[in-house]
């Protein structure tokens, strides 16, 4: 456990984090461009979730030996992954439900003001897509299916390594 512990006091594995968030990033793009599977706005919103995590990456890879960038990267990371969690799980629960007609989601993200993704860069944050489509299943699961596993397994370890931290008075 202390050697877990320690984990995230390298910079190694924070970039380990941004790697993988980055090549889910990069598959969704494939789906997308080279497959031509167009995003709904719940799939939008769990692609913004894989940033959050690949973004709150960055800080604790370039900074680990701070307390105060590890602790905003394990926060960042457990956040962006219980929301991208959600997302997928009402977004499976959408394509799933037996009145499949009625699961529709908003036209448009619902992005803040301050920042309207959808409109600074649509390649990547439009969402034309139906939520209640299943375009792509892989061993019988849909792709929130597996976003629901994906953002699961981010969780837990993140708790693992805040729990750890905070039971062995690490500094985080």
């Amino acid at each position: 456990m202390h050697k877990l512990g320690k984990l995230v006091e390298r910079s190694g594995a924070w970039w380990l984090l941004f790697a993988s968030a980055l090549i889910f990033i990069i598959v969704a793009l494939y789906f997308q461009f080279a497959m031509g599977l167009e995003p709904c706005v719940k799939c939008i919103y769990q692609r913004v979730a894989m940033f959050g995590i690949a973004l709150t990456a960055l800080l604790p890879a370039l900074l680990p030996r701070y307390a105060i960038t590890r602790f905003a990267g394990l926060v960042g990371w457990l956040v962006a992954s219980v929301w991208g969690y959600l997302i997928a799980a009402e977004h499976a629960a959408m394509q799933t439900s037996a009145n499949s007609f009625f699961a529709v989601c908003e036209t448009f993200p619902n992005f803040p003001n301050w920042a309207p993704l959808h409109q600074w860069l649509p390649n990547l944050f439009a969402a034309p897509g139906l939520c209640g489509d299943i375009d792509w299943q892989f061993l019988g699961l849909s792709m929130p299916m597996w976003l629901q596993i994906i953002f699961a397994a981010y969780a837990l370890i993140a708790a693992v390594l805040i729990l750890v931290r905070v039971l062995k008075f690490h500094r985080f």
